[in-house]
């Protein structure tokens, strides 16, 4: 007890000449002081409100031919834009899914089709920091002659740090599923697997000074397959023409929230 009512009286001390202390400082520096701290509480809380703030990009890539620029017409205007149309600056556009226009209130999505040709897959990149989602559209239909540069195409997507760091989920889109000698998306996933195995080692044996990838994929001595990747990487079927698009979908309403 006696510790205790010691304990007491030197708190008492201390606050008694925190006040003295308090009141010795001249009054325009006590605003000051205050003004400081308020302002630091709301750049605090303005900093945690923009981390909460989710994204509603949703990037469409992959080879050119595989179909992004017509999924992009079906989901924004339920059309297939007059058929294949060969992009050579993004599409993009933000918009409510066609299919959810006669709804209540809902949240628009940002929807960008980058061309998949080579030369202007850089584009890529000024899209990537900013996505939720990132759909990547395979031709189901030619998948095999495609399948290697597919791969390359992916396994870069899957190293970049900025998708990486960020653990954006990416959906393999099969698109064209709706012809009878289309492959199914198990067969092109086991298939990718594969050929991303391939590129795992032929580019290990390349020194760090040629490898522009960031991280790297799988791990060492085991197979790779997607699920050792940091991100959510999932297949889906679709069919552009024939508007067949639940699944792409879907997926976007899972990553970019009402």
């Amino acid at each position: 007890m006696e510790e205790l009512e010691q304990w007491k009286e030197q708190f008492s001390h201390l606050s008694n000449l925190a006040m003295d202390r308090l009141r010795e400082v001249p009054p325009n520096q006590l605003y000051v002081a205050a003004a400081i701290a308020i302002f630091t509480t709301l750049l605090l809380f303005s900093v945690r409100l923009l981390k909460r703030a989710k994204s509603n990009t949703v990037v469409l890539t992959g080879l050119s031919g595989s179909g992004k620029t017509v999924l992009f017409y079906q989901l924004r205007d339920g059309s297939t834009h007059e058929g294949t149309v060969t992009s050579m600056e993004p599409n993009e556009d933000t918009f409510i899914l066609h299919n959810e226009e006669t709804r209540g209130k809902i949240k628009p999505v940002h929807i960008v089709d980058v061309p998949g040709h080579s030369r202007l897959r850089p584009k890529l990149d000024e899209y990537l920091p900013q996505a939720a989602g990132i759909v990547f559209v395979i031709d189901a239909l030619d998948f095999l002659p495609n399948c290697r540069a597919a791969s390359e195409y992916l396994y870069d997507l899957l190293t970049k740090g900025s998708v990486v760091r960020k653990k954006i989920p990416v959906l393999i889109l099969c698109n064209k599923t709706d012809k009878v000698t289309a492959h199914t998306k198990e067969f092109i996933r086991r298939q990718m697997e594969k050929e991303i195995d391939k590129l795992r080692a032929s580019r290990s044996a390349i020194s760090d000074a040629d490898i522009a990838n960031e991280f790297t994929l799988g791990v060492p001595d085991e197979p790779f397959s997607f699920t050792q990747c940091s991100n959510k990487v999932t297949a889906a079927d679709a069919s552009g023409l024939t508007g067949e698009i639940s699944q792409l979908e879907e997926f976007i309403r899972e990553h970019v929230k009402q």
